[in-house]
Order: C-alpha cells, then sequence, then structure tokens
C-alpha cells in the first residue's frame, strides 16, 4: 500500500507523515508531497513536488499510489478549487482512496470555515472514489497567541460568550489520520473528531493564567468591538474579521460537540487544553 500525504510541509501534514512511521508504516510506501520537496527531506520518506495549483504535479505525485491523504489547503478562499484539482487528479492516476481533512458538521454548520468543506465533501461524493472523511474540530494550538496576548495585559479578549470548543491539538488529529490510512473498514465514514471536553472561554483564560503564573480573565466583547480591538492590537482588517465570525460560531455552539470518534480512532483519550497549550508554548 502506498499513500501520499498532501501538504506534507504544514503542520498537520508533517504529523500525520510522523504518525504514520510510528504506526509502522513503511517509509519506502510513504510520499510527502509539498510545493518545495525539500522542506520535506527531512521526514525520512519519499518526496513529491505537488502543488495544489498545477495539477499536471498532482497526476504525477498520484500515480501509482493507493491512498490520498488529503490535507485541507490553507489557502481561504480558494479552497473549493484546489481541492477539486486534487480530487480530479486522483481519478486521473487511478488512486483507490481519498481521505480528506474537513470541518466539524460540515453538512450543516454555518461556521465561517465551513462551506468550502462543504463544497469538497460533495466533490468526494460524486468522485467515484472510496473516501474517508474526518471532520476536525478547532485545533487547540489556535489559541497559542492568545496567551502571548494575555501574558502582556492579563486579559483574554474574544466575542464567543459562553459558547464552548471541543477542540485537540494536530497530533491527536494526525494520529486519527493514521489510523485510518492504515486501518480497514473506515471505507464511506465519516468521523466527527473532537476534543474528549468543551471548554469555553473562562476556561481557557484561567489554563492560560496557570500556564504564566498571573491572573488572566476573560474579557467579551460585542462582534465589531472585538474586531476593532485585534485592529488596534495590529491583526491586519481580514484576519480580524475572520477571528470574529469565527468566535460567532463558537458563541452560537458551532464547535461545542464533543464526540467519541477521535478518542475511539487514537485508542487514547485526547491531549487536556492545559497540557495541549503547555506542549505548543515549548
Amino acid at each position: 500500500m502506498s499513500i501520499v500525504v498532501t501538504g506534507a510541509s504544514g503542520h498537520l501534514g508533517r504529523l500525520i507523515v510522523t504518525e504514520l512511521l510510528a504506526a509502522g508504516a513503511d517509509p519506502a510506501t510513504v510520499v510527502a508531497g509539498a510545493r518545495r520537496p525539500e522542506t520535506v527531506a527531512d521526514l525520512g520518506v519519499q518526496v513529491a513536488a505537488l502543488d495544489y495549483t498545477e495539477p499536471q504535479t498532482l497526476v504525477a505525485a498520484f500515480t501509482g499510489a493507493d491512498t490520498v491523504m488529503l490535507v485541507s489547503s490553507s489557502e481561504v478562499g480558494q479552497r473549493a478549487v484546489q481541492h477539486q484539482a486534487v480530487i480530479d487528479a486522483a481519478v486521473e492516476a487511478g488512486v483507490g482512496r481519498i481521505v480528506y481533512t474537513s470541518a466539524s458538521h460540515a453538512d450543516t454548520s454555518d461556521l465561517v470555515v465551513v462551506p468550502e468543506h462543504r463544497v469538497t465533501e460533495a466533490a468526494l461524493h460524486a468522485s467515484g472514489l472510496t473516501w474517508t472523511i474526518l471532520r476536525n474540530n478547532w485545533y487547540t494550538e489556535n489559541y497559542v497567541g492568545s496567551v502571548e496576548g494575555a501574558r502582556a495585559t492579563g486579559v483574554l479578549l474574544g466575542a464567543a460568550g459562553d459558547g464552548r470548543v471541543a477542540s485537540a491539538t494536530r497530533a491527536d488529529y494526525a494520529a486519527a489520520a493514521a489510523a485510518v490510512l492504515l486501518g480497514e473498514g473506515h471505507e464511506g465514514k465519516v468521523y466527527e473528531l473532537s476534543g474528549d471536553h468543551a471548554w469555553d472561554y473562562p476556561e481557557l483564560a484561567a489554563v492560560i493564567g496557570e500556564l504564566i503564573g498571573r491572573e488572566v480573565v476573560y474579557r467579551d466583547l460585542p462582534g465589531e468591538e472585538y474586531v476593532a480591538a485585534l485592529v488596534a492590537a495590529g491583526v491586519p482588517e481580514g484576519g480580524a474579521q475572520f477571528a470574529a465570525a469565527a468566535d460567532a460560531g463558537i458563541k452560537a455552539g458551532l464547535l461545542a460537540d464533543a464526540t467519541a470518534d477521535l478518542r475511539t480512532l487514537i485508542g487514547r483519550p485526547t491531549t487536556p487544553l492545559v497540557e495541549a497549550l503547555r506542549a505548543a508554548l515549548g
């Protein structure tokens, strides 16, 4: 069995390759695909030049592969087109299966990141390929920047109200991907992956305070005020709008669903919030 991991130079893609090897995959059967192959040469597997915007590189990288691990593109607004190119190339190359990292409840959710994932899931259904969909909740590492802000001010800003987030670490999600890639019986399955515990922002503030050794309080702001505060702190307007939209989704409960799928796939509890942030901070 040969597996091509797309986006292998990114945080999640690298971890998936690492988890495949840790789970016993033969390095000769794993291909790390990246726009710049030299950035993944240290992973100890085969490498391939692979660019979501250049279909010829996709077909070349996928030819002879049994499975493609489609790690979602990081280019918001371009994802649907880029993912379609991967799916088309997989069909042309005769790939047997695609495993795809989607978003939480992508079939029904109004979360800001969902529309492009919903389109991709529909494309997979229409492709004729065998597929498995991994709907990842939020990454705990998304909040590392919040730690640094709170370290300076003693305040965690947000617009999430009393909404909860069932986040997990990238390593947790990567371990689940490896389990699916190397396991059996996952064809046609959709997994709602999340951490075991859904936390709220006051809890996040308390955890940050524990890590930095000072009291941190959560200050909940209306969306527009949150955007203005982020822009004043140097966040680009687009990034501030995205953060506020994400918090609005959290406030609406769109990331609160803590399921058993992730811990079942990885065979252990997911990484607790405090441990995850401590590790992310180094």
